[in-house]
């Protein structure tokens, strides 16, 4: 919201040398933030001129410039006499006598844009006869600024920017959402002097006989289908001003008040709405009464109906759109703009002037259904102070009559009458001490409520605290803890002390928050670099990566996508990956070791994750309604994937490059593995984005959890990824459920191991980490480790089968094994494994 300080003042008592600083320091104690200051960037000399005399001077380019004899005050030389000047102008909408704008040598206009004797189409121009756009008052540019069309007719010589509103300054405060009040000069003057205790001066202090309108005129509201039971108008007052001339200048003052508030000037008749809008806080539209047919109706729209809005476009509008209607049909869109049907015009001479009270939702649907944010419905969907609407209306009409030269018309008129209710808030005595930490005082909470405008009432009740009525320009104080937030605001944060509370003990992290740290932290610590990524994806790569056949996998699409070409939530994260990867080559960053850990999204078939009703805000949904919307969520598992390409070991003197190769990715598996508490099995296997023989299943207790392997070649070719790219990818919060207690450390054995090696051939498709957990579950506790060592086919082996050969440690913790101990075990080991795969023991 800008306020202009000249504005500001005529509500409040600001002192005269208080700077934009001082303004914005105050609004800032109670709750505002400072946005920065807005003022028209002129600085003289730039004063009233009148044009003596000018000369037609044709040019070759075509174009016509006027040499133009200026008288500009009295001479500053010799004392006597006038000081003319001559000045070379492009524009031809002024006559001889014209009074102007002229900025002599020196000025700075907006830009910035400094002023200089200069010479130009053959003369030395010795200033500028500035236009209205030239001066920051708008953005028209059609010639000079004729200080006649503004209904002026100043001393030559005069200070122009004193003369025009240009010394003024705004301050840019933002307003939060639940503070709508406060865009109006009326709110903002209000909390300056809640933060100065200077005097306000509320301009709408009327009498209610006096702002009450004629007669006659039929309003009418049928609402069928109220949103969450709330009527569309609830308040609805019309004025009728008469015989308004149109053409009638809008006074200088007025002007750069509406520039500095960010509102451009488009006529008499709609910048006083404008101006009445920024002042109170209430939305005003201004009909032409001869475009009317009948009354008003306020309706809610047919699905599909047609409307034309005053920005020329043709809107289809939705069975939720609440309109103004008359006998012909729509003619606005409610709260966020008028129909082109009935627009002021030139032409027009009366005025039906609208005030209303709009359902806040309402408005706020409309105007992002049709992408048509307005300073209307900007303040309606923030919620209007009720008892406003028929000030308002008074006000226009009042501003009609004095500057557009029209007449009240006190008998015809109307109102739709709305009842004002506003519940009491009971807040006990010591609540607010309580919940802030300081100690107010009775009188300081009871005098900071007054302040801004509750009514305060003890209950009878000894020591129960008070019944407090909230304001009507306060939607936003609804409970006790609201109220408390006042009472801080106006006696100051400050006051706040800043210390943290003692947490109680037996909180923190979570096990699972815990694993999921521990993971990432050993990732970066082996030299992994953590790049989260968006969780969106094209559906070819949700089917290539998120499903192990490659084959299409039901996934999230997005109403409202980002990325058109990536509409659905990610079932993986090595497409993350994969992008980070590209996006890094194309940079010139070969070497990769990338980790990422994010959730994915995995909806199972046939489920249907929609919901039947969008829950209301303002109010907690029932357990049913929240019950239906987390059967609506589908699963979201979080995952932790790695990618490795490039080196593992850059090229060094002596030292050829390293290439990363499958071991890796599997060393950073045994990395997360640890890091979680868990032993992660591998096994050959299947996934379509990955090479055949190069893939391995991950897994833990006999439960999958993951994958880990390399890319195929196509899919990283058409990624633009060169050379072999690896991943893994595994359920991290699937690992850590499994993981169970953490294992005690156990007491190292001072005795020797004995160590033996077997060699057992079996068929090729039988797993070789089945075949290690078949030779730890026969070997016994005496097998201290097991490692596979060599997978061998070919001579030697009979086809069809292979060689695994694993290196077995036994130790016992109270004696030095023998060596028939060791052999005892390992040919235990190897019992089992040929009674389940048909093992034997390679000769």
């Amino acid at each position: 919201m800008r306020v202009p300080l000249s504005w500001l003042r005529e509500y409040v008592d600001v002192p005269a040398d208080a700077t934009t600083d001082d303004v914005f320091a105050a609004l800032v104690s109670v709750g505002f933030e400072e946005e920065e200051t807005v003022g028209f960037e002129v600085s003289g000399p730039v004063v009233v001129g009148q044009v003596l005399s000018f000369e037609a001077e044709p040019q070759s380019n075509g174009k016509t410039i006027r040499w133009c004899q200026v008288d500009v005050g009295p001479s500053t030389s010799s004392g006597t006499g006038r000081d003319v000047r001559g000045i070379v102008c492009g524009a031809s909408n002024f006559l001889v006598g014209d009074k102007v704008v002229v900025s002599l040598p020196g000025a700075v206009l907006p830009g910035p844009f400094p002023i200089s004797a200069r010479k130009t189409y053959g003369h030395v121009s010795d200033g500028m006869i500035a236009s209205a756009k030239e001066l920051g008052l708008g953005d028209e540019h059609n010639g000079i600024l004729r200080l006649t069309e503004l209904g002026l007719d100043p001393e030559v010589g005069a200070d122009a920017i004193a003369l025009l509103g240009l010394d003024d300054v705004a301050v840019d405060v933002n307003v939060t959402p639940d503070r709508g009040y406060a865009l109006s000069l009326r709110g903002i003057a209000r909390e300056y002097a809640h933060a100065t205790g200077a005097a306000f001066r509320d301009p709408a202090a009327h009498e209610w006989a006096d702002v009450q309108p004629g007669s006659g005129f039929p309003i009418t509201v049928d609402d069928a289908a109220p949103i969450r039971g709330r009527v569309g108008a609830s308040e609805f007052v019309a004025r009728v001003v008469r015989g308004v001339d149109p053409s009638r200048p809008t006074p200088p003052w007025m002007i750069a008040r509406l520039t500095l508030a960010g509102i451009r000037s488009l006529g008499i008749l709609i910048d006083i709405t404008n101006y009445v809008m920024l002042e109170l806080g209430n939305p005003i539209h201004g009909y032409d009464l001869d475009k009317l047919t009948g009354g008003i109706t306020v309706r809610r729209a047919a699905e599909g109906e047609k409307l034309v809005t005053l920005d020329g476009k043709e809107r289809t509008l939705s069975a939720e759109d609440l309109l103004i209607t008359d006998e012909s049909g729509p003619i606005g869109l409610a709260g966020v703009m008028g129909g082109g049907t009935t627009e002021m015009s030139d032409t027009t001479r009366d005025v039906l002037i609208e005030a209303a009270n709009f359902d806040p939702v309402t408005i706020a649907r409309s105007a992002r259904r049709h992408k048509l944010p307005s300073e209307a419905s900007r303040r309606f969907e923030r919620g209007v102070d009720p008892l406003i609407p028929f000030v308002a209306a008074r006000r226009v009409a009042d501003l009609m009559v004095s500057l557009a030269g029209g007449t009240l018309d006190t008998e015809l008129g109307g109102a739709l009458y709305g009842e004002v209710f506003l519940p009491s808030i009971l807040l006990p005595r010591a609540f607010v001490p309580a919940l802030i930490g300081v100690d107010y005082t009775d009188a300081e909470i009871t005098g900071a409520l007054e302040m801004i405008g509750c009514e305060v009432t003890p209950v009878e009740e000894a020591d129960a605290g008070w019944d407090v009525i909230p304001p009507s320009w306060r939607p936003d104080l609804t409970d006790k803890w609201t109220l408390a937030e006042e009472v801080a605001r106006i006696h100051g944060l400050d006051r706040i002390p800043s210390i943290l509370p003692t947490p109680p003990s037996g909180r923190g992290l979570t096990s699972l928050q815990k694993g999921r740290r521990r993971v990432a932290n050993a990732l970066a610590a082996a030299g992994f670099v953590e790049t989260p990524s968006f969780p969106f994806a094209t559906a070819d790569a949700n089917d290539l990566h998120g499903s192990a056949s490659g084959e299409h996998a039901p996934a999230v699409k997005l109403a409202n996508p980002l990325d058109g070409q990536a509409p659905y939530l990610r079932r993986s994260l090595v497409p993350g990956l994969v992008q980070v990867a590209h996006r890094n080559l194309s940079r010139g960053f070969t070497d990769l070791a990338l980790y990422e850990t994010g959730l994915v999204f995995t909806p199972e078939a046939g489920v249907d994750y929609g919901t039947a009703e969008v829950p209301p805000l303002a109010q907690r949904p029932t357990d049913e309604t929240l019950a239906e919307l987390n059967a609506a969520i589908p699963p979201q598992p979080r995952h932790v994937a790695v990618l490795l390409t490039g080196n593992l070991q850059a090229k060094q003197p002596a030292h050829p490059a390293v290439p990363v190769e499958l071991a890796d990715a599997l060393a950073a598996v045994e990395v997360i593995g640890a890091a979680a508490g868990v032993r992660i099995d591998v096994a050959q296997g299947q996934r379509a984005a990955l090479h055949p023989g190069r893939t391995g299943i991950l897994s833990v207790a006999g439960v999958e959890v993951g994958y880990v392997g390399e890319l195929l070649p196509a899919v990283a070719a058409d990624a633009d990824l060169p050379g072999r790219v690896y991943v893994a990818e595994l359920d991290l919060d699937g690992i850590l459920s499994l993981a169970g207690a953490p294992d005690a450390a156990a007491s190292l054995s001072g005795f020797p191991a004995a160590t033996q090696d077997v060699s057992l051939v079996v068929g090729v498709d039988v797993v070789a980490a089945d075949v290690r957990a078949a030779l730890v579950e026969g070997a016994g506790d005496l097998l201290e480790s097991l490692r596979l060592v060599d997978d061998y086919r070919g001579q030697g082996v009979a086809e069809g089968t292979k060689s695994l050969t694993f290196a077995l440690r036994f130790r016992a913790p109270d004696r030095t094994l023998t060596a028939a101990e060791a052999t005892e075990a390992k040919l235990a080991g190897v019992a089992v494994a040929a009674e389940r795969y048909g093992a034997t023991i390679r000769e």
